[in-house]
């Protein structure tokens, strides 16, 4: 049985991912809206795993490690942006202040190196008007604009996703449950 370079890729993907997923309080992000219907954490794995998909469909050399963290982590801000009364109400508006609580609270809880901070931080570039230094910034800030604009024409954005990054059935029906998705 030959085994294709997507399989082999998307186990990449998964091996990082699994790694993010061991912390609880990553997952509390599923419990906030991005755009449309999906979750943050749904956002936040599309937006991961579409990046490191392009550059392997571009044949770009990057980091993937810090790609796939910086992506999974791009909006690890913690609260809901929908609401009236949130943390940034004093400080700005959401989409201008959010990089810096995400690379806060990623800092907090993951070892995060200067790749991956750059990638949260400027992933809202031009709003942010500070540019992404790295491709692998560039990347996920550009893979972000165009999710955050499928998600918002797409009712069940992303639905089938776990299916390609999560091998066993049992844990997929585990993760599908914990980020709202039924496969």
């Amino acid at each position: 049985m030959k085994i294709k370079n997507r399989e082999v890729e998307d186990l990449v993907f998964k091996s990082y991912l699994e790694e993010v997923l061991k912390k609880k309080k990553y997952l509390k992000m599923h419990r906030y809206l991005q755009h449309g219907n999906t979750s943050c954490l749904l956002h936040s794995i599309a937006v991961s795993y579409y990046s490191y998909r392009l550059c392997k469909f571009l044949k770009l050399k990057v980091h993937e490690k810090e790609l796939i963290r910086g992506g999974l982590l791009h909006d690890y801000y913690l609260y809901d942006w929908h609401q009236k009364y949130k943390p940034t109400r004093n400080v700005g508006l959401h989409g201008r202040i959010h990089p810096k609580i995400a690379l806060f609270n990623a800092r907090k809880d993951f070892n995060v190196n200067y790749l991956e901070a750059d990638i949260i931080e400027k992933h809202m570039f031009p709003l942010t008007f500070t540019p992404p230094r790295y491709k692998e910034s560039v990347v996920v800030c550009i893979v972000d604009k165009i999710c955050s604009v499928y998600e918002a024409f797409n009712k069940n954005a992303y639905c089938n996703i776990t299916s390609r990054v999560i091998v066993d059935k049992k844990e997929r029906r585990t993760v599908a449950k914990k980020i709202n998705i039924y496969n």
